[in-house]
């Protein structure tokens, strides 16, 4: 090529292209070659989702805690605003000029870049990092229904053992005690602060929840809570019942800490609830892992589910039917099929092959922390097993 074509091409790139779009497409490449190393090298990913993906985290939940609601909230509720602004200013550019609409195109392609360079650190390779059970200490083995079940009765009494410190309104559904959410938050804090204490596997920070002010049209999808990381926000559905929303929102500030696999936030947010010093908080931890175990041991082993559930407190157990009463109204729909297909398919293409199902596995990380740290810790000294030992799992009965 000679000088002047050279100079030439340099000219109608400088005409055509705008800075930002080289600058975008490779921190794109960039974060496509880290994503891609983090796949063959779990300790690549884990110090990458810890560090500089914990600062991106934190960086951008500070910034959107200054707003008083939910900006992904609000993005979402002006989506169809703004993308009748996008349409028509490219409408105007393609009329303007060819420079100009090729010029408008590579802006939304440096737009794409910027939030893939953003999602990779900040929440997809979290599902690369290595399992949650070995950083804790406590691997993960094929369970029994026979450790299910034991699993499930020790939640059981823990949950039980509360009760005379939870109030319980009319119909049998509890009542938080917290005065607003920035409390019931507060509080969750405490638990991360302890168990990063305890565990220090993951980047902390003190941060919140953003509840979602149309809630109840949510509802219909299913969806409890959601972290967007564009924006750094956990999102908190406060239209579910009250038992469920510290255990949901400790899950979404899981997420927020770079566990990324569901069964892992949900593992991470029991661990933190029970952390607390609040008997509500640890309520919530308890009967949400107690739901989740019985689900998995009724699958495994009825006459062993009849065995364990009903030694539930009926007061629990009548606010698992308050839920269900309530749940009765969003069960079928549309929006839920829709959302749950979206999110199935999310999770598989992350890694998580379970898909939808993931959420449900958090079984597995609490039998491997029941047999490996509390009744490790109950035993006499000289007889404890090491943590991470777990009794050997049946063939019969597995979940």
């Amino acid at each position: 090529m000679s000088k002047t074509k050279l100079e030439q091409w340099k000219i109608r790139w400088k005409r055509y292209v705008p800075p930002i779009l080289p600058i975008s497409f490779a921190a794109a490449v960039l974060t496509l070659i880290v994503y891609l190393t983090a796949r063959v090298q779990p300790a690549f990913a884990d110090a990458v989702n810890r560090w500089y993906g914990g600062v991106l985290r934190m960086i951008t939940a500070k910034l959107t805690s200054l707003l008083p609601f939910s900006l992904a909230e609000g993005l979402l509720l002006s989506s169809p605003l703004l993308l009748a602004v996008l349409i028509a200013y490219a409408v105007r550019c393609a009329r303007h000029s060819m420079r100009a609409g090729i010029r408008y195109i590579c802006v939304l392609l440096s737009v794409i870049c910027l939030l893939f360079t953003l999602f990779v650190p900040t929440l997809g390779i979290g599902s690369l990092a290595s399992p949650l059970s070995e950083r804790l200490g406590f691997p993960e083995e094929k369970v029994s229904a026979h450790q299910l079940a034991e699993t499930m009765q020790w939640a059981i009494n823990e949950a039980n053992s509360l009760c005379n410190d939870v109030d319980f309104a009319f119909g049998g559904a509890s009542v938080m005690p917290f005065d607003n959410y920035g409390s019931m938050c507060r509080d969750l804090m405490i638990g991360y602060e302890r168990l990063h204490r305890d565990h220090p596997v993951f980047w902390q920070f003190s941060s919140s929840v953003k509840p979602v002010i149309l809630s109840e049209p949510m509802s219909y999808t299913h969806i409890t809570g959601i972290y967007t990381f564009f924006t750094g926000e956990s999102n908190l559905n406060i239209n579910f019942p009250d038992y469920t929303l510290p255990f949901t929102a400790a899950h979404e500030l899981a997420h927020q800490r770079g566990f990324a696999r569901e069964k892992e936030a949900n593992f991470i947010a029991f661990l933190v609830c029970i952390q607390s010093d609040q008997p509500y908080t640890r309520y919530s931890g308890y009967v949400n892992l107690v739901e989740y175990l019985s689900n998995a041991l009724y699958s495994a082993d009825r006459a062993l589910w009849e065995e364990t559930f009903y030694s539930l407190d009926m007061r629990i157990r009548y606010e698992m039917q308050a839920y269900n009463d309530f749940y009765e109204k969003y069960r079928d729909n549309t929006a839920a099929q829709i959302s749950n297909a979206v999110n199935d398919t999310y999770l598989k293409v992350q890694g998580q092959t379970e898909g939808t199902k993931s959420y449900g596995l958090v079984v597995d990380l609490a039998v491997s922390y029941f047999y490996g740290v509390v009744k490790a810790e109950a035993l006499p000294p000289d007889d404890a097993e090491p943590a991470g030992e777990t009794a050997p799992a049946s063939e019969d009965g597995a979940a």
